[in-house]
C-alpha cells in the first residue's frame, strides 16, 4: 500500500505515510502513482468518495500549478475514516478553486492543508458540511500573496440539525505584499451546539528582530524573504 514518492518531499516538501494515496498534479489525477482500494474516484465531477471503512488512512496530494474553474469534492460516507489532504499548488494565472466536504461518517475526520503561492487572481471556496455526529473538518489555509495579486479566501462550515459533538475549524493565513489585495469572508452555520467550532483569519507580518537575527547572520534582504516566506508556508 507504500508507494516510494520521494520527490513530493524533495520537490513539494510533502511527508507521505502508510496511506491509501490519490495524487493530483497540474490539476490533472495521476492513476499510476496512486494506490488505493476503499476509495472511488468520479473523475467527471472530481468527487472522493468514501463508503466503507479502510484500515489505512486516505491521503490525498494535490500539488503543481493551477489555473481556472476547479470543483473538487470530498463525500465520507463510513465510519471512522481519516482523511490527510495536501495541497501545495501555484498559481500563475486566474484560478478559482471549490472545495466541497461532506461528513455523514460518525467518528470520521477530514484534515486540510491548503498552501498557495498566488501570482495572479486566486479565490479559494471552502465548504465543510457535518452530516452526521461525532465528526471532524479541519482545513488550513495559507497563501503567499505576490506583487499586484488578489486573494480572496471564503470558507462555510454548516453543522446540520442535532448532528450534535461536531468539530470544526476552518482557517486563513495570508503573507502579503504591500500592493496586494486580500479578502477573507468566513462564515458558520450552525444548527446544533459544536464540540467546537472555531474560524480565524490573519494576515502574518514578519516581526523585526525576526529580521534583525537573520540580517545579522549574513543574509542579504532577498534571501531574509525568501526564509520567511518558506517558514510561513511550510
Amino acid at each position: 500500500m507504500v508507494i516510494n514518492m520521494s520527490y513530493l518531499w524533495q520537490e513539494f516538501n510533502i511527508k507521505t505515510f502508510p496511506a491509501e494515496t490519490l495524487i493530483f498534479r497540474d490539476g490533472e489525477f495521476y492513476e499510476d502513482l496512486s494506490e488505493y482500494e476503499n476509495v472511488e474516484f468520479n473523475k467527471d465531477k472530481n468527487l472522493i468518495s468514501v463508503n466503507k471503512t479502510p484500515t489505512l488512512p486516505i491521503h490525498i496530494i494535490y500539488i503543481g500549478e493551477i489555473a481556472g474553474n476547479i470543483d473538487f469534492n470530498i463525500d465520507i460516507n463510513a465510519k471512522d475514516v481519516n482523511i490527510v489532504m495536501d495541497f501545495k499548488t501555484i498559481n500563475k494565472k486566474p484560478a478559482f478553486f471549490n472545495i466541497f466536504i461532506k461528513n455523514t461518517g460518525e467518528n470520521s475526520v477530514f484534515n486540510g492543508q491548503i498552501i498557495d503561492k498566488n501570482y495572479d487572481k486566486l479565490k479559494i471556496n471552502v465548504i465543510g458540511q457535518h452530516l452526521s455526529e461525532n465528526t471532524g473538518i479541519f482545513v488550513n489555509t495559507r497563501v503567499a500573496a505576490y506583487k499586484n495579486s488578489i486573494t480572496e479566501l471564503e470558507g462555510r462550515a454548516i453543522i446540520e440539525k442535532d448532528k450534535k459533538d461536531s468539530d470544526s475549524d476552518i482557517s486563513f493565513s495570508v503573507m502579503a505584499d504591500e500592493s496586494a489585495k486580500i479578502i477573507m469572508k468566513p462564515t458558520q452555520y450552525i444548527n446544533c451546539v459544536p464540540k467546537n467550532a472555531v474560524h480565524s483569519s490573519s494576515l502574518y507580518k514578519p516581526k523585526e528582530n525576526q529580521i534583525n537575527y537573520l540580517r545579522e547572520s549574513g543574509l542579504g534582504e532577498n534571501e531574509i524573504k525568501q526564509v520567511l516566506e518558506e517558514a510561513f508556508l511550510n
